[in-house]
């Protein structure tokens, strides 16, 4: 069953153009029905029925997954199904009967401008290259919105100082060309400059990356988190993640009276009902305006 899973990885990554995130998202899914499947003896994609994949679900259930969790898992199977009914590996779709649950949208949540300053200066407590780097980081995400991955896959050669811009490539290879703000650019220059060159010196080789970790090597996701992690618990924060800084990013754009539509591109989201979501969050406390930089960008 292993070999079908990897033939549906491949055309996900490949035909479909999903990210490297949501492959090893639907690789865990997949792995998890496999094991599930192997308990029950099911042992080919041929043998699987409807009854197996209800029972499956009931398996998710008596979890007590998040119901995110639930829909996702759903879906990686139904698609994976799906591909094997129009390859012809199967007759019969065993998920074809089962509806994938509804996951309410939940709010997302946003910090004040007053938690975000207090966020940004942390990292100049030290004048060391991780805290330039750091500043850089955070200046970066809270400018422009992008996502994480976004972030760890930035190249030194994706920064135009000279125009005051990042280039971005987001889902399915999808092209941003973002504004930075002088704040941004600044901090951006600043690492470049002072404190890019000595992080390197621990690599054999310089890897290109924009943002490196202690060895030398391009930070991770999970690098990002912890770093992050560490300073929001300096101000309290414990609960902020870094899609809590793109949250932040477009609620605060919208604020300060952005069109929804210029959210949207600057976001990288297809549909533009993807970012009306943010239209409807809850206000956040009063904002004590930078006094560095007063616009989104």
């Amino acid at each position: 069953m292993h070999e079908h899973v990897d033939s549906f990885l491949a055309y996900m990554s490949g035909e479909r153009q999903k990210s490297d995130n949501t492959t090893a998202a639907y690789r865990t899914d997949l792995d998890q029905l496999c094991a599930f499947l192997n308990e029950r003896q099911v042992a080919d994609v041929q043998s699987v029925t409807h009854d197996d994949m209800l029972a499956f679900m009931l398996f998710l259930h008596e979890r007590s997954y998040a119901a995110s969790t639930v829909a996702r898992r759903t879906a990686a199977v139904k698609s994976f199904f799906g591909y094997l009914a129009t390859q012809h590996v199967i007759t019969h779709d065993p998920t074809s009967q089962i509806d994938s649950p509804k996951v309410d949208r939940s709010i997302p949540k946003a910090i004040s401008q007053h938690q975000m300053d207090e966020l940004l200066e942390l990292p100049l407590q030290s004048r060391s290259p991780e805290g330039l780097r750091d500043k850089a980081m955070l200046e970066l995400l809270y400018a422009t919105g992008m996502r994480v991955s976004e972030l760890v896959d930035l190249n030194t050669a994706d920064i135009v100082l000279d125009a005051n811009t990042v280039r971005c490539i987001g889902k399915a290879g999808r092209e941003r060309i973002l504004p930075l703000t002088p704040t941004a650019a600044t901090a951006i220059e600043e690492y470049l400059d002072l404190a890019r060159s000595q992080i390197a010196r621990s690599a054999d080789k310089d890897c290109g990356g924009l943002f490196l970790n202690h060895r030398g090597k391009r930070l991770t996701r999970q690098g990002f988190w912890l770093i992050l992690k560490g300073y929001a618990d300096q101000v309290g924060l414990h609960d902020l993640t870094p899609h809590t800084l793109r949250h932040s990013f477009a609620a605060h754009m919208l604020d300060g009276g952005a069109e929804l539509r210029e959210v949207q591109e600057r976001l990288g989201h297809v549909s533009l009902s993807t970012t009306q979501i943010y239209a409807h969050m809850p206000e956040p406390p009063p904002a004590r305006p930078r006094s560095s930089d007063n616009d989104n960008g």
